[in-house]
């Protein structure tokens, strides 16, 4: 099988990331996508627990249906995400599978920065999905401008995001109270 990873902090899944997921899966050459939150942010920013951003992610994904799975591959690492690393273990787990990396427009530029550049390239296709101003290709399709830091802080301030997220991952933020100034976000 084609899999098409897509990773990310996930902190909350929002409605672009399903349109990413979508897009990629009818337009890609690929069979599946698998949504891949990270475990700990590289940087230490401070993210939900690792379960909620999981379970939110399955919450998204299921309603594209059954070629969207989500890995707790990162998990299973532990310590800081990096994405070769992800890559690495995925292909040790699944030499069956033929694996692709989502990314954004918005990131094409930072890649040769990330840990192991090279043979994170060398050993896997890129998808680039543009946004809306960052890294569209003129005429191609760009993703609309939906960023978890803006739904995380309207949450805080207590604004709506209603359309931002998906209903089901909103019900599930505001069932488990995430994203309150009073909710303590963790570093793992």
């Amino acid at each position: 099988m084609r899999i098409a990873v897509f990773g990310g902090s996930f902190n909350p899944p929002h409605v672009a990331h399903q349109m990413v997921a979508l897009y990629v899966l009818e337009t890609a050459p690929v069979d599946s996508l698998w949504l891949v939150p990270c475990f700990r942010h590289p940087f230490d920013k401070p993210l939900e627990p690792f379960d909620d951003r999981f379970r939110m992610c399955e919450l998204a994904g299921t309603a594209l249906g059954p070629r969207v799975h989500v890995s707790d591959i990162e998990r299973s690492l532990g310590g800081p995400s990096r994405t070769l690393l992800t890559i690495r273990r995925l292909r040790e787990l699944h030499p069956e599978h033929q694996f692709s990396l989502v990314i954004g427009g918005d990131l094409v530029a930072e890649v040769p920065s990330w840990y192991g550049a090279a043979e994170l390239q060398a050993s896997v296709e890129l998808i680039v999905v543009g946004r809306t101003g960052v890294g569209a290709t003129p005429g191609a399709l760009a993703m609309p401008e939906v960023s978890s830091t803006e739904v995380r802080r309207a949450l805080r301030d207590g604004k709506s995001v209603e359309g931002l997220v998906p209903r089901v991952v909103l019900d599930y933020i505001y069932e488990r109270g995430l994203y309150r100034p009073q909710h303590q976000q963790e570093t793992p």
